[in-house]
């Protein structure tokens, strides 16, 4: 008979082996340990991962019982924003037992033990509710693209849809912790969105999900690189090319990229949320007490919606500031929709929110950390956008600290937002780089964990690729809020809005199926069924809180119709774009510089 590896990777009964453990020889028929599994073996049934992450939750929630008996600490949204540096009684007490084999060879793990497995795990799980709070709001596209989302909608929309979408991108960010603790374990670790997406439904949407989520990852390094190129072009005054300007920001990758784990990107996290605050007042300050930057108006919001808004009359004289109660011109009604798409940035933490919780120490703790800072982004962005476009109507630029006069305020604001954006851009990478590692080599050419000495260097190599293939892209894109506007609705939109309730009903249905007298025997493997297919997930889908389910069904539709409306209003709007000739990043003419 073949050994147990070959068989979970050719697809054959991972549960019969006769080289196993300690019935090795005996001819005994044995259950498949966790470790000697493919990564993502098919055949281990929905009961086996719940199993398995109710034991890890209630281990998680006796270490972390015992810590607060030993230290006591106070847990309030203080404690989450600023939290103190605790270590965890494992780390104090228990030393990680790692072997130095490359677990990604089934041949290696075989002389894995249990513990070494759990172990493993463990290991890279340490970062805490309050880094979980700063890596959400690391973020330069959402304050900086609200003004103009303001002012392609008007204050009664943009001000409605902005409040709910923060209300259903916090109840997103619910349904996918719900996921993950139901699904997550030491024996089986759920890595990323597509972990969550294979073991609900199956290898293809696992596929599909993370081919999204790479393109999606690897445009917001884009986004980030273009934008921080047209402020360097801006602080330089235009006479450093414009290709410089942005591939300085790829090369400045290639060093921030090299931070691995996301406990390391926690103080960067922390300085980039207060540099994001910094601009807000800045820009928030000078808006009020000088005139918008007229003279850019040709890539401001109204021009967007209708030119006759900002264009000047024959004594080179411009419009006076207006607002919009409404839409501020219903007759391009694809303008507002491509604004409200800069709405959705905001709220695009979500497609990384399975790999912040993948690294937390307690997951039940995500909650707290969530929630603390899609109240921070609701309130703060809200008043920032709401503030800029009261000052300064439509010709809001997109970001909006690139349409303030005076150069000395103007440069202020531009140095802030590169360091912030490229900490932003790092951490984007970073999950990047990991979801292609994880589900490209570690997958289909077994390279070694990142916690290998091997692992290392892969990633070292990697880092730069990944970086060297967001600029091309990114250059390529002329239009910023055009490039921007397809992101935020092909991508964006799914994984906060429309993949959370799709995953949750499937989820639910099979989890609530589960009835008292069915089992899953960890001993052998042996698991107790009293019914199957259609007929078992229309019965879990109507037990427990089956509003719930119903409800995800509605959500799930109105996000795919959302989706389709934005993708609609972006691409109409990249082909007026692409119809005239653009400036992109491969020349030295900067698309900010008007006298060009």
């Amino acid at each position: 008979m073949a050994q147990m590896g070959s068989l979970a990777l050719d697809g054959g009964d991972p549960r019969l082996a006769d080289k196993e453990g300690e019935f090795a020889g005996q001819g005994i028929v044995a259950y498949t340990r966790p470790q000697m599994r493919a990564l993502h073996d098919r055949s281990v049934p929905f009961e086996e991962y719940h199993y398995y992450a109710k034991q890890a939750r209630a281990e998680e929630d006796t270490a972390k019982n015992g810590q607060k008996a030993e230290i006591a600490p106070t847990v309030n949204i203080l404690t989450t924003i600023f939290p103190k540096k605790v270590k965890s009684i494992e780390e104090k007490r228990q030393p990680s037992i790692i072997p130095d084999v490359n677990v990604s060879n089934p041949d290696n793990r075989a002389v894995i033990t249990d513990e070494e497995w759990i172990n493993a795990s463990r290991a890279v799980r340490q970062a805490s509710a309050g880094a979980i709070f700063y890596l959400i709001t690391t973020d330069i596209l959402g304050p900086f693209g609200l003004p103009y989302a303001f002012a392609t909608t008007g204050w009664g929309p943009g001000v409605a849809l902005y409040t709910v979408f923060g209300a259903m991108a916090g109840y997103s960010g619910w349904l996918l912790w719900q996921m993950f603790m139901g699904l997550d374990s030491y024996q089986y670790p759920c890595k990323s969105y597509g972990d969550i997406a294979f073991r609900v439904y199956g290898q293809p949407v696992r596929y599909a999900f993370n081919i999204l989520q790479t393109i999606q990852l690897i445009c917001l390094v884009a986004v980030i690189i273009i934008s921080n190129g047209e402020a360097l072009s801006e602080v330089a005054k235009f006479k450093l090319c414009y290709a410089i300007c942005c591939l300085v920001w790829a090369l400045a990758g290639f060093l921030l990229g090299q931070i691995r784990t996301l406990q390391k990107y926690g103080w960067l996290a922390n300085a980039a949320i207060w540099i994001n605050l910094m601009i807000m007042f800045i820009t928030m300050g000078v808006a009020a007490h000088s005139a918008p930057l007229y003279s850019a108006s040709a890539s401001s919001a109204g021009y967007s919606v209708n030119p006759d808004l900002v264009t000047p009359d024959a004594n080179n004289v411009y419009p006076a500031v207006t607002h919009s109660g409404g839409l501020p011109d219903q007759a391009n009604f694809g303008a507002s929709v491509n604004g409200l798409m800069q709405a959705v940035y905001s709220y695009g933490g979500a497609m990384v929110f399975v790999e912040f919780m993948s690294e937390m120490r307690y997951p039940r703790d995500f909650l707290k950390g969530m929630w603390s800072a899609q109240l921070f982004i609701y309130i703060c962005y809200m008043l920032y956008g709401l503030f800029m476009y009261g000052y300064q109507g439509q010709y809001l630029q997109n970001p909006s600290y690139l349409g303030i006069s005076g150069y000395g305020w103007q440069t202020t604001g531009n140095v802030l937002a590169i360091v912030s954006a490229l900490i932003a851009a790092g951490l984007y990478g970073n999950i990047g780089v990991k979801v292609l590692y994880n589900n490209v080599a570690v997958e289909f050419f077994r390279a070694p964990p990142l916690t290998h000495p091997k692992g290392k260097i892969l990633w070292a190599i990697l880092v730069p690729i990944y970086w060297t293939l967001a600029f091309i892209l990114g250059a390529a894109i002329p239009d910023f809020s055009g490039f921007t506007a397809i992101v935020s609705a092909t991508c964006i939109l799914q994984f906060t809005y429309t993949f959370p309730p799709f995953l949750h009903i499937a989820f639910n249905a099979q989890k609530n199926a589960i009835l008292a007298d069915e089992s899953f025997d960890p001993h052998n493997g042996a698991r107790v069924r009293h019914d199957s297919g259609i007929k078992r997930l229309l019965r879990g889908f109507m037990a427990g809180q089956w509003y719930l389910n119903v409800f995800n069904v509605f959500y799930l539709l109105g996000a795919l119709a959302t989706a389709g409306l934005g993708i609609w209003a972006a691409v109409e709007n990249l082909i007026l774009i692409y119809a005239v000739p653009q400036i992109n990043a491969f020349g030295c003419t900067s698309p900010v510089d008007v006298s060009a």
